[in-house]
């Protein structure tokens, strides 16, 4: 394990694998770079390349200094992109997506490629959107010691089944994912309004001007086809690409040649 300090002394734990140009791995909502998600993929990646997988703040082994704001996590992003020479490509999932656009536009002089997969931006009416007091309702069940809880109402918005939570909390891998309810506020603060059922209002990303691959999967519901399609549109370098028999939990082995071709191009 390796780590560098941000801007304002949190300590950001990664590692580091392989050789060649670097890339920058951006793991989504309650995401560690122990799993297998990004784990797995930077492996793959550092066949070619020079993969830098990290813990985000307040998850993993990285620290967390309050108060958060997604200008903290773009600096950790700059930490890791100097420690990786002062320039990089990022690829983001989920949420993890936008943080990762929101750190290209941030820095676009650092940022050599940009690749996101499955960006959860919620544009039309084909799924229900976010709650504009959700970020208030996590902080609130944190606060007062109902983390579980906080995980519980991140899934039901998520999609899954309100059935199948009761059986998910009974899991012995769920306290481990309760150490990090109170990252599920960075990510709602991170998404901002992309997830209000609107389309995305023009000209957020302005400095987001280099090469970007946007990836979808397959089998993934009508929303995130059509999120990352609105995104494309947005992003003046940017290409729209389907992972066939594919959904959001994306096998490494599907997506790193397509990532892989994308970076070296």
């Amino acid at each position: 394990m390796n780590t560098v300090t941000s801007q304002d002394g949190t300590v950001i734990a990664y590692d580091q694998l392989g050789a060649g140009p670097p890339v920058i791995l951006v793991a989504g909502a309650l995401g560690v770079r122990t799993h297998p998600i990004v784990a797995d993929l930077a492996q793959l990646l550092a066949e070619h390349f020079t993969v830098l997988n990290y813990d985000r703040r307040g998850k993993g082994d990285s620290g967390d200094t309050a108060p958060y704001a997604v200008d903290r996590e773009i600096e950790d992003i700059a930490a890791l992109i100097d420690a990786a020479g002062g320039s990089a490509a990022l690829y983001g999932i989920s949420s993890g997506a936008n943080l990762a656009l929101a750190a290209a536009n941030a820095l676009p002089g650092k940022v050599t490629k940009l690749a996101l997969y499955e960006p959860p931006v919620i544009v039309d009416d084909s799924r229900p959107p976010m709650p504009a007091d959700y970020v208030p309702q996590v902080n609130d069940f944190v606060a007062t010691g109902r983390r579980g809880d906080a995980v519980a109402l991140f899934m039901h918005h998520v999609g899954v089944p309100d059935e199948f939570i009761p059986q998910m909390r009974a899991m012995p891998m769920w306290p481990q994912i309760e150490q990090g309810a109170h990252t599920l506020a960075y990510d709602g603060l991170i998404m901002g309004d992309t997830q209000s059922g609107k389309p995305l209002a023009p000209g957020q990303w302005p400095a987001a001007t280099m090469p970007a691959l946007v990836i979808v999967g397959g089998d993934s519901p009508p929303f995130f086809h059509n999120g990352t399609r609105a995104l494309v549109d947005q992003l003046p370098r940017a290409q729209h690409a389907t992972l066939a028999g594919q959904t959001h939990e994306v096998s490494a082995a599907a997506l790193a040649p397509m990532l892989a071709a994308f970076f070296a191009a």
